[in-house]
């Protein structure tokens, strides 16, 4: 995969609120935001901005032609909407992980905490599925990563979360479902990493574990290189 779309932001000159960034916001309700038509997602409440939206089509549509189909199952989240997420599993998960570090890396490894998550860009979608092994050899979606590793980043798209290991040391485990619209999320990470500190990640339980496990360095920034 190519590394084309890797403007800074102070190249570009395009700030974006923080509030954005943390996703104290509602999608339906922003101007820069539309929803996914129809065809292309399994809800009618699933947004992106606009330009990630008409970049996701193109390759939905490139990649229909071939007989492959990209379904979105999650795109934008709000704040709130994460902030669901995390509490559930850090309540189901309180008898195992007492210990409440313990409890956040656990629930680390595939789900980020509220205010930490590229799904509030407005830029990610995870799609048709959301086990690995359905992308794999043999699994239902083998041919839809094959075309997404092999064209992706024609569209502008990457997968942040690659395999965890020398090229990836830090963050969290592999996503083969989830892909990211470079053009934009490369201009919001870099702000989110210049102007978020583990200090502003507040409003949710166990958001004290932030600090200690260093969130933004070593999960929002740990990315794959083609996602920077």
């Amino acid at each position: 995969m190519r590394t084309e779309y890797t403007p800074s932001v102070a190249d570009t000159g395009h700030w974006f609120p923080l509030d954005e960034l943390l996703g104290k916001f509602e999608p339906e309700h922003h101007p820069e935001f539309v929803r996914l038509p129809a065809p292309y997602a399994v809800r009618a409440d699933l947004y992106l901005r606009r330009e990630a939206c008409e970049a996701f089509i193109r390759m939905a549509q490139a990649a229909q032609e071939e007989g492959i189909t990209l379904k979105v199952l999650s795109a934008t989240r709000s704040f709130t909407h994460q902030k669901g997420i995390w509490e559930r599993k850090w309540k189901e998960r309180a008898r195992a992980y007492p210990d409440t570090v313990r409890r956040a890396q656990s629930i680390l490894e595939y789900s980020a905490m509220p205010g930490a998550s590229r799904h509030h860009w407005g830029t990610d979608v995870d799609l048709n599925s959301l086990k690995n092994e359905d992308f794999e050899v043999g699994g239902s979606h083998e041919r839809v990563y094959v075309w997404l590793r092999q064209n992706a980043y024609c569209f502008g798209f990457c997968q942040p979360y690659t395999p965890l290991g020398a090229d990836r040391s830090k963050g969290y485990r592999e996503e083969k479902w989830h892909w990211s619209y470079l053009p934009l999320a490369a201009l919001m990470l870099r702000q989110y990493a210049d102007q978020i500190t583990d200090s502003a990640l507040t409003g949710f339980a166990g958001a004290k574990t932030a600090a200690t496990l260093k969130v933004v360095q070593n999960y929002v920034v740990a990315v794959d290189v083609e996602c920077r």
